[in-house]
């Protein structure tokens, strides 16, 4: 990962020389939960301004970069930063929590989440992961594997947003997934075998064998206990 990442911010360095202001690493690869299998890097690139000129320069960098499995870093100037945490409550909440600063300044420490908003977007984010899955698992059902595969492939977002549900509780959240979803059965009481199951199979440990349409049912279920948690307190501050 040092490599890739050292590789990554030379390039952006001579790339953009005077106007890359900071290079931030964030999500799982900066806490130590990444899986090489089914995680990505995600980075934030902060410049101080952003025109047509700064996009081509990076062209050949990211092209580079998402040859390497990743996904594009994220851009944005360092006043987009400051005035952005109302529209993305959960991204920012998350960077600032949990970042590495690769070069420059650390333009995300100071930044400040509006609970508002930050509530908001966990229950929407919530309600839309789970309508998005139902729609997915209509159109797979008869195709066992495929179920698996499309619930495996959805946990590690979940497990994201259980913990920003934690969050909202005040509770304690912890960063890596198998420790969310024990906090999650605690705080909210929700059955966490599928999570573990699900979990089991992106991780290909050996697990028994696993009824995708009970998996299913569980998996919905449980969610469905955390979305209500958030929801909760959206009515206990209304006036």
């Amino acid at each position: 990962m040092a490599d890739a990442l050292d590789q990554l911010v030379e390039k952006l360095r001579q790339a953009l020389p005077d106007d890359l202001t900071s290079v931030v690493l964030y999500g799982s690869a900066a806490v130590g939960d990444h899986d090489e299998k089914f995680s990505d890097y995600n980075v934030l690139c902060v410049l101080n301004r952003i025109t047509p000129a700064q996009l081509g320069a990076t062209e050949s960098v990211f092209r580079w970069w998402r040859a390497q499995g990743n996904p594009s870093p994220l851009l944005l100037t360092k006043h987009e930063v400051e005035t952005s945490t109302d529209c993305f409550a959960i991204e920012f909440h998350d960077i600032k929590e949990h970042h590495r600063i690769l070069y420059g300044a650390d333009v995300v420490s100071s930044l400040t989440i509006d609970r508002c908003f930050y509530r908001a977007q966990v229950e929407h984010d919530l309600r839309a992961k789970l309508l998005r899955l139902r729609q997915k698992a209509a159109s797979v059902l008869s195709d066992k594997d495929a179920v698996c595969r499309l619930l495996a492939d959805s946990v590690s977002t979940f497990c994201v947003l259980f913990r920003h549900a934690l969050i909202l509780h005040d509770d304690a959240a912890p960063a890596k997934k198998r420790e969310v979803i024990a906090r999650a059965q605690e705080r909210f009481g929700i059955d966490p075998a599928p999570f573990y199951a699900l979990l089991d199979q992106r991780g290909e440990r050996s697990t028994k064998a696993i009824e995708p349409g009970a998996l299913l049912a569980a998996y919905l279920n449980e969610i469905g206990k955390v979305i209500d948690a958030v929801d909760v307190l959206d009515k206990e501050n209304r006036p």
